[in-house]
């Protein structure tokens, strides 16, 4: 699985975004392509400890873990899995604006430290560096997948 921390694997993904358009509109689900921008922008946020989300009850937590290698390993996601309330978009927001910013983001998550090579999911537990970037590239793909790039 490719990581958002190999060049190569960044280039593609700021590749793919620069092919998005305002217009672009999803083969799947119900996000407009600036709301499926601030959500990428927001998981990235959860990484890097910008965001928080709630964590779940311990029962939900051993559940998630059970999960957790499908958010970093080769097979691709399904359509439509549903996602964190606070992940969810439905507001209106500005492509250009939501486009600079997830950069930005994306520069901020590259530079994150990993104490002892691990930094905790709020849901999912501990992942390490290469388990982080694999999920955020492959979280990223799915998206630009579901608006054609």
């Amino acid at each position: 699985m490719r990581s958002l921390f190999e060049t190569d694997a960044l280039e593609d993904i700021l590749n793919r975004l620069e092919k998005l358009s305002p217009e672009a509109q999803p083969e799947w689900g119900s996000m407009s392509v600036a709301q499926m921008l601030k959500h990428l922008k927001t998981t990235l946020k959860v990484a890097t400890g910008e965001v928080t989300l709630r964590t779940p009850p311990f029962y939900k937590k051993v559940l998630f873990r059970l999960f957790k290698s499908s958010l970093y390993n080769d097979t691709p996601w399904k359509k439509n899995l549903p996602t964190a309330r606070k992940l969810k978009m439905t507001e209106p927001e500005d492509f250009e604006v939501q486009k600079k910013e997830l950069k930005e983001t994306i520069t901020t998550f590259l530079n994150i430290s990993f104490p002892d090579g691990k930094r905790e999911h709020p849901v999912f537990g501990t992942f390490t560096k290469q388990q982080w970037g694999q999920s955020q590239y492959k979280h990223f793909d799915h998206h630009l997948r579901q608006f054609g790039v």
